[in-house]
């Protein structure tokens, strides 16, 4: 157990002594503040106190980010399925919009800053939707491949069974895409959140990570920044390891299962 503990920590321990090294040797050749992990350790416990950061509790930032993150990547969810499960019944439906799709997938996320800020303006509503559009696409093209590679025996059967509209899109297509999609749903979170995080910086949301990390920038506050990262990153690593890990992996083994018992 202790020997598992360890292996599991090195990476990590490794990961600080490298920081470490790398903050004292910047600090002495360039003369510059970069932080140690013992410094962003402690302003980091500062902030999960209480004190402010960019005139607002770190607590405020986390939670306006989550709500912009899980907004916009509700749309994308509702929408990406909805689109997959059509487009993978209707072949009119799929050959006139999957070439756009493509298209759509090949564009990074922030360069959708201007155009949501053309429609929306600066504000709530410019983020959610880059982080709509840019979580739809994986969504919609899992969910999509999920529906193309289910057997046609199988969607036959159905059909001789009385399945057709809503019954054969939510009883048969959907629960037989599902690995394929929380694939893609796990996708589409991650990509998510990275735009989140840049759209804050960049479209002025007043609150949120991103936006608490280009305001310590501006005020030199390093120690904050890096903290606000590492927050990135333990979020990013708590929904992966705790929410879509677990899930993904228990509905492949027993959609497997099902498939060889049959």
């Amino acid at each position: 157990m202790a020997k598992t503990i360890l292996r599991k920590m090195l990476p990590f321990l490794i990961f600080l002594i490298f920081w470490e090294g790398m903050a004292l040797m910047i600090q002495a050749n360039r003369h510059v503040a970069f932080p140690t992990p013992w410094e962003v350790g402690r302003t980091l416990a500062a902030l999960l106190a209480g004190a402010p950061l960019s005139e607002a509790p770190l607590a405020r930032h986390v939670g306006d980010s989550l709500l912009r993150w899980l907004t916009g990547f509700g749309i994308a969810a509702i929408c990406g399925i909805g689109y997959g499960l059509l487009s993978g019944w209707s072949k009119a439906l799929r050959d006139a919009t999957l070439p756009i799709l493509h298209v759509l997938q090949l564009i990074p996320g922030l360069a959708w800053i201007p155009v949501a800020i053309l429609c929306f303006g600066i504000g709530e509503a410019a983020t959610v939707s880059m982080i709509a559009v840019t979580a739809f696409t994986p969504i919609a093209l899992n969910v999509l491949s999920g529906v193309q590679q289910l057997d046609e025996t199988y969607l036959r059967a159905a059909r001789m069974m009385g399945a057709k509209g809503n019954t054969l899109l939510f009883r048969v297509l959907l629960p037989g895409a599902l690995p394929a999609t929380i694939s893609g749903l796990r996708i589409g979170l991650g990509n998510g959140w990275r735009v989140l995080v840049a759209a804050e910086m960049v479209v002025g949301t007043g609150t949120g990570l991103g936006y608490a990390i280009i305001e310590a920038r501006w005020t030199l506050d390093y120690a904050s920044a890096f903290s606000c990262i590492g927050i990135i990153c333990l979020i990013g690593l708590l929904v992966e390891h705790l929410l879509f890990k677990p899930l993904e992996e228990r509905t492949i083994a027993r959609w497997y299962l099902t498939g060889d018992e049959s």
